[in-house]
């Protein structure tokens, strides 16, 4: 069985993830993920069934991204007759109509499988399947250059839909792992990355910005959690200041493709850190 995500998402942790799966802990009782973005290692221990008999909970701050996974959960079949019919529908024009519902007033009461669907087709359409809003909180992203995007792979959501079943989906901020997680329970972190350079912009994907002041309070968390006793290892830029706060634990650094840059020149791989409270 095919498992991976269903979307693609800025940030994404495909590429890395050789790197996370050899310092995962040997042994630990539940799973977090608090940033969940588009799940890659999520999806990774479920097809290698380390994950059997565990609790799994999944957050996110972003409510379109969670009632899409929702909606995968409970309703893929809906949701695939849906993308079927964006998919035959799809043009420039369309894409523009789709793109601007959520400027409409009736948005909020659309039907959960009409907005898993808008989001994937988007998603799917849209240039480097970036997530971006404006001010409004209005999604903002042009059409991309495909010529015949994949915008309904069937398999693929059914199988994320199995993979799915006996989660915890939430849309919350990452804090709320405080009140869940207890002892010997592990937790990857994946936030939005603080800025390699005073003009860099890895957090233009929605409109919650984190920056400084959000890194310091997510690495208060870090302390509070490791504190219980859970089991932490968190993925971010490699920078002086991501060092310097996390200093006490375990650094390490590794390299990372990036893909988000417009211009190709201005891909190619860079300097991660990944962050433990374990060896």
């Amino acid at each position: 069985m095919l498992i991976k995500p269903f979307i693609k998402w800025v940030g994404g942790k495909r590429a890395l993830l050789d790197e996370l799966l050899k310092r995962l802990p040997t042994d630990f009782n539940h799973y977090f993920e608090p940033f969940v973005g588009g799940g890659a290692l999520f999806f990774e221990l479920r097809k290698r069934n380390m994950l059997t008999g565990k609790k799994i909970y999944l957050f996110d701050k972003n409510a379109e991204l969670i009632n899409a996974y929702q909606t995968v959960q409970h309703n893929p079949y809906a949701l695939i007759l849906q993308l079927q019919q964006f998919q035959e529908q799809h043009s420039a024009h369309f894409y523009t109509y789709i793109r601007a519902l959520d400027r409409q007033t009736n948005f909020a009461q659309l039907s959960p499988e009409m907005r898993a669907a808008r989001f994937i087709y988007l998603n799917k359409t849209c240039f480097n399947g970036l997530y971006r809003v404006n001010k409004q909180g209005f999604f903002n992203v042009p059409i991309g250059s495909y010529v015949k995007p994949a915008i309904c792979d069937t398999d693929l959501l059914l199988n994320a839909h199995h993979a799915l079943q006996n989660v915890t989906l939430l849309h919350t901020d990452y804090s709320h792992v405080l009140q869940l997680a207890q002892k010997n329970d592990f937790i990857y972190l994946d936030p939005p990355y603080y800025p390699l350079t005073a003009t860099a912009n890895f957090t233009a994907y929605n409109q919650h910005l984190f920056l400084e002041a959000e890194q310091k309070q997510l690495f208060e968390n870090f302390k509070r959690l490791d504190h219980k006793h859970c089991l932490l290892m968190h993925s971010n830029s490699d920078t002086i200041f991501m060092r310097e706060l996390y200093k006490i634990y375990y650094t390490e650094t590794v390299k990372m493709p990036r893909f988000i840059n417009s211009k190709k020149d201005g891909r190619g791989k860079i300097n991660e850190i990944i962050i433990r409270n374990y060896q």
